[in-house]
C-alpha cells in the first residue's frame, strides 16, 4: 500500500517483528530476540531465554556437594574454574576451613588463566561477529597452550573439576607433556613446538607470560585504531556510570562505565590481596571501551600469573588439607591403609555433612560477579543452592541498550556483553 504525498508515492512504513536466534547450541546462540523493528532500527527487543535450562540448581540439590563442581564447570563453560572458584569457597566458608596457601597460589593462578581464555574466546567471537576473520585465528592459536595447562592438571580440557573443599586436585605437574613425531609433521617441526615443554607446569606458564603481551600488540594492531572496527564500536550501546549501576552491571560491563569495582581488589578473596595489579576502567561505556577493558584485563592477569608463578616455584607445600573426613587420602595411603580406605569410601559414596547455615560466596568472574548462595541443614547435600549468574543483569540491559539502534549495532552489543547461555539458562 502506498500513500501520495504532494504528487510523490512514498511506501508506508510499519513497524514488524522479526525472530532473531537461536542459531547455534551454544554462546548467545540459544538467545531468542523479538525485535520490534521500524525500518532497520530496533524499537524493542524482548529477551526469551530458557532454550538451555538444564536444572543446575536443582541438580546440585539432590547430590553430595562435590559431585556437583563438575557441574559449575558446564554454567559458564568458557570460564571453567572460575565457576568452581566460588562454589567451593561456599563449602569452605560453612565448613568454617581455610585451604593451603600453595592451593590458593595455584587457584589464583588459574582463575586468570582462565580470564584470560575467556576473554580471549570473547574477543575472537566479538570480532567474528563484526566481521573481522583473522583475530579468531590469533586467539585461538593462543588459547591452545592455556588449554594444555588445564589439561596438564586435571587430565581434562575444558570441564577440570579441579578445585576442591580444602584445596585443589593434586599439584602442579613437574613435567609438562610433549608433542610426539607423527608422519606428518617432521622433527624440526615436532622440536620446535616441544621448545616450550622441556620443563615443569611452571616453567611453560611463565614461557607463555612472556610473549602473551606481544600476542595482545598484534591483536591491538588489528582493531585497536581500526577505522572500521571504531565505526562499529564507539558510542554504540552507551551506557552512564550511574545506570550501570542500576541495572546491576558487574566485571568489564561495569568498569567499561567508569566505575572501578572489581571484587579482586574490593572484597579479596584468596590471596589477591597479596598480589599487584591495576583495574582498567572506560570512560564512555559504549562497546569500544568494553573492548579496550578486556584488552587490558589480559594484560593485567597475564601480571598477575607471573607473580603466581614465581611464588611457587619458591614456596613448595601442601596443596590440600590433611582432614580425610573431607578430602581424600592419596591413592597409596588408600591401598596400604586400611583407616584411608574407610574415609576414602566413606567420602566417595556418603560425601560429608556440612554444619546448619548459609553463605553467598562471590568471585570477580571475568563476566562480572559470579555467586553462590548456599543453605545447608546439616546434611551431606546443599538444602538450596542459588546462582547469580555474571551476565543475567547485563542480558535483561539489552532492551535498554539498543533502542534506537540499527540492527547491525544490536549484535555488536549483544556480543560485547559476552553472553554464555549456560550460565544465564541455568
Amino acid at each position: 500500500m502506498s500513500l501520495p504525498i504532494k504528487g510523490i508515492v512514498m511506501a508506508e512504513i510499519r513497524n514488524y517483528t522479526l525472530n532473531f536466534g537461536p542459531q547455534h547450541p551454544a554462546a548467545h546462540g540459544v538467545l531468542r530476540l523479538v525485535l520490534e523493528m521500524e525500518g532497520e532500527t530496533v524499537k524493542r527487543a524482548d529477551p526469551h531465554i530458557g532454550l538451555l535450562h538444564r536444572a543446575t540448581e536443582k541438580l546440585a540439590e539432590s547430590k553430595v556437594f562435590n559431585q556437583s563442581i563438575g557441574y559449575m564447570d558446564r554454567l559458564d563453560y568458557v570460564s571453567m574454574m572460575c565457576n568452581e572458584h566460588a562454589y567451593v569457597m561456599a563449602i569452605e566458608k560453612l565448613l568454617g576451613i581455610e585451604p593451603p596457601i600453595r592451593a590458593q597460589y595455584i587457584r589464583v593462578m588459574f582463575d586468570e588463566i582462565t580470564r584470560i581464555l575467556n576473554h580471549l574466546l570473547w574477543l575472537g567471537a566479538h570480532s567474528l561477529d563484526l566481521g573481522a576473520m583473522t583475530v579468531f585465528l590469533y586467539t585461538f592459536r593462543e588459547r591452545e597452550d592455556l588449554m594444555d595447562c588445564y589439561e596438564a592438571v586435571s587430565g581434562a580440557r575444558m570441564h577440570a573439576t579441579y578445585y576442591r573443599p580444602g584445596g585443589v586436585y593434586r599439584d602442579l605437574p613437574e613435567r609438562m607433556p610433549r608433542y610426539k613425531e607423527t608422519k606428518w609433521r617432521s622433527a624440526k617441526d615436532i622440536a620446535k613446538r616441544n621448545e616450550t615443554r622441556q620443563g615443569s607446569l611452571l616453567d611453560f606458564i611463565w614461557a607463555f607470560t612472556e610473549r602473551f603481551p606481544g600476542c595482545v600488540d598484534e591483536y591491538e594492531t588489528l582493531l585497536t585504531d581500526n577505522r572500521i572496527w571504531k565505526q562499529r564500536t564507539v558510542g554504540v550501546g552507551v551506557v552512564s556510570p550511574e545506570r550501570a549501576m542500576q541495572l546491576g552491571f558487574s566485571g568489564p560491563m561495569l568498569r567499561g562505565s567508569g566505575i572501578a569495582w572489581d571484587l579482586r581488589k574490593k572484597q579479596p578473596y584468596a590471596v589477591y590481596d597479596q598480589l599487584d595489579f591495576d583495574i582498567p576502567v572506560g570512560l564512555n561505556g559504549d562497546c569500544y571501551d568494553r573492548y579496550l577493558v578486556r584488552v587490558e584485563e589480559m594484560r593485567q592477569s597475564n601480571k598477575i600469573i607471573r607473580q603466581c608463578v614465581e611464588w611457587l616455584q619458591a614456596n613448595p607445600g601442601p596443596v590440600m588439607l590433611s582432614d580425610h573426613k573431607i578430602t581424600p587420602p592419596s591413592r597409596v595411603e588408600m591401598k596400604t591403609d586400611m583407616e584411608s580406605l574407610i574415609h576414602h569410601f566413606k567420602l566417595f559414596t556418603e560425601g560429608y555433612c556440612v554444619p546448619e547455615g548459609e553463605v553467598y560466596s562471590a568471585i570477580e568472574h571475568p563476566k562480572g560477579e559470579f555467586g553462590i548462595y548456599l543453605i545447608s541443614d546439616g546434611a551431606n547435600k546443599p538444602f538450596r543452592v542459588k546462582i547469580r549468574a555474571a551476565g543475567f543483569p547485563h542480558l535483561a540491559a539489552l532492551d535498554e541498550m539498543c533502542r534506537g539502534h540499527m540492527l547491525a549495532d544490536l549484535v555488536a552489543i549483544l556480543s560485547s556483553q559476552d553472553i554464555v547461555f549456560g550460565e544465564i539458562d541455568r
